[in-house]
């Protein structure tokens, strides 16, 4: 059997830069509280090896008075951020610059007097975060029919949640267009999203099984295992090679594997291993 793995599987830019920053601020910390604000990534693996070396996890700053918080690539809102500064807390920021700039073109487009719209997941972490930048009028909508209830409006700025698809970008600016007479688009898509879900599509119609890899809580690992799922009914989404089945792959002569943004190589490899090793128990 032939396993084939997808050419960008796992870390993109702004995790593999997040996750580097958490380990060497825990490296440093010298027995110094070390925390972060929500998880630095969303892998539950990664999170669980910080915590080993003492990083632990806050959901927010009301009991920490000292200590070094870490900021996750996912972002946090600027009054995270300002609470932080007025405690005197040493912050380290590992938001993905990519996030970092949709947070910086909100906060443009409303000193500015437009009235911001943000496609997104709203209940998604990077997208509380942008949407905190915003000092005025604000929408959170997940396609262009969440346009339609939406008033009428002079000015409207639209960004996106990194991990959104050009189409769903393309679908809520064209209905925006019935809503506003001045319409300013940033493209905040990360081009590392729409590679993987392109890999995915490609290599689910040419194997027979796809695994895909990655935190049941990541929103562009759960979109890659949806894709895959359409093209190929055999593909199975797991956190760790510990929920690999053998019967997935009986009588399989390829099998696919991709895995999300926030998914380590180490976990990848394993999972390679762990298939190679059911496959080679059921010949025996």
């Amino acid at each position: 059997m032939e396993i084939i793995l997808a050419k960008h599987a796992g870390f993109c830019f702004g995790v593999k830069r997040a996750t580097q920053i958490a380990f060497e601020a825990a490296a440093a910390a010298n027995g110094d509280g070390t925390y972060t604000l929500g998880p630095i990534i969303h892998s539950p693996q990664v999170v669980r090896r910080l915590e080993e070396m003492g990083v632990k996890v806050l959901r927010d700053l009301s009991s920490l008075e000292k200590g070094t918080i870490i900021i996750r690539s996912h972002g946090v809102t600027e009054a995270e951020i300002s609470a932080a500064l007025a405690k005197e807390l040493r912050v380290v920021d590992a938001t993905c610059p990519f996030v970092k700039k949709a947070q910086e073109y909100v906060k443009e487009l409303s000193s500015q007097g437009y009235d911001v719209i943000v496609l997104g997941d709203h209940d998604h972490p990077e997208v509380e975060g942008i949407v905190s930048y915003a000092s005025g009028n604000v929408h959170v909508v997940a396609c262009g029919r969440d346009i339609d209830p939406l008033p009428k409006m002079k000015r409207i700025g639209i960004v996106a949640q990194t991990t959104q698809s050009m189409e769903h970008l393309q679908d809520v600016v064209s209905a925006a267009l019935t809503k506003g007479t001045e319409i300013r688009v940033y493209n905040t898509i990360c081009d590392a999203t729409s590679v993987r879900q392109n890999e995915a599509r490609d290599l689910a119609s040419r194997v027979d099984a796809m695994v895909v890899i990655g935190g049941y809580n990541s929103a562009n690992t759960r979109r890659l295992a949806e894709i895959c799922l359409e093209i190929q009914p055999n593909t199975h989404h797991i956190e760790s090679d510990e929920q690999l089945c053998a019967p997935w792959f009986a009588g399989c002569a390829k099998v696919g594997i991709t895995a999300g943004a926030s998914t380590p190589k180490w976990l990848i490899d394993g999972v390679m291993e762990r298939i190679a090793a059911l496959v080679e128990d059921k010949k025996d």
